[in-house]
């Protein structure tokens, strides 16, 4: 979770709160060190949103304060539920706890819509626990542009350990990809994120190279699912 999502965040809990809350149990909700919430709330309080309290006391939010609100019609609001239950088909259970905690938010402005539902069937979460790789990590490690070594098992039952720029990750109905630059082929290759048996997250980046491998990507992608350019007349 980015800093910014991590004060939304903050906020949005001291608002929900009843009573004060203490820096440890923020510390818990938002999965930080105590430390942290403190210089999250002193952040708040820097950028003059009303968060009262102290160290030993626990912490409020005053009443009356909140963000300004995105207004959804309910049409616009169900199109969101439906989405969100979609996220499921994913498996990646970081965006479902996400789209969860959204859902929240809509049922609090318009109230719950049980008659939409969504088949959960789809790729399988990313349990570690089962040796999945979290797709958390790999979104993680595109936006900050950081490498990643891998242990690869490929359909031929061939494994491969390999230094990886990764640029795209690809949710299908059964299964998820990860496209990347591998860096022992000297090309983009499309990895199942299922055939991943092992993840590091090195400190090696590849900052400012993602947008341009991401557009040599898009550009291939658009040229094989072009047609046959017909015969000159």
């Amino acid at each position: 979770m980015t800093r910014q999502n991590r004060l939304f965040e903050l906020i949005q809990i001291l608002r929900a709160a009843p009573g004060p809350r203490t820096a440890e149990t923020l510390a818990e909700a938002l999965e930080v060190s105590v430390r942290t919430v403190y210089r999250d709330v002193a952040a708040l309080q820097a950028m003059r949103v009303p968060v009262e309290g102290a160290a030993g006391m626990g912490y409020v939010l005053r009443r009356g304060y909140d963000l300004p609100p995105l207004n959804f019609d309910t049409e616009e609001s169900e199109a969101l539920r439906v989405a969100l239950a979609m996220l499921a088909r994913t498996g990646d259970t970081a965006l479902m706890r996400a789209g969860e905690r959204v859902r929240d938010k809509i049922d609090a402005l318009h109230g719950p819509a049980d008659w939409l539902h969504v088949a959960p069937f789809g790729a399988v979460r990313d349990d570690p626990a089962l040796g999945c790789v979290p797709v958390s990590l790999l979104r993680g490690a595109i936006r900050e542009e950081r490498k990643l070594r891998i242990d690869y098992r490929a359909l031929d039952g061939g494994q491969s350990t390999r230094v990886i720029r990764p640029l795209v990750v690809i949710y299908h109905v059964e299964v998820k990809l990860l496209v990347a630059w591998c860096e022992m082929r000297h090309d983009l290759r499309h990895f199942r994120m299922d055939r991943i048996w092992h993840c590091d997250l090195l400190e090696e980046t590849f900052t400012g190279q993602g947008e341009v491998l991401r557009a040599l990507w898009a550009e291939r992608e658009a040229a094989a699912d072009a047609p046959a350019a017909s015969g000159a007349a």
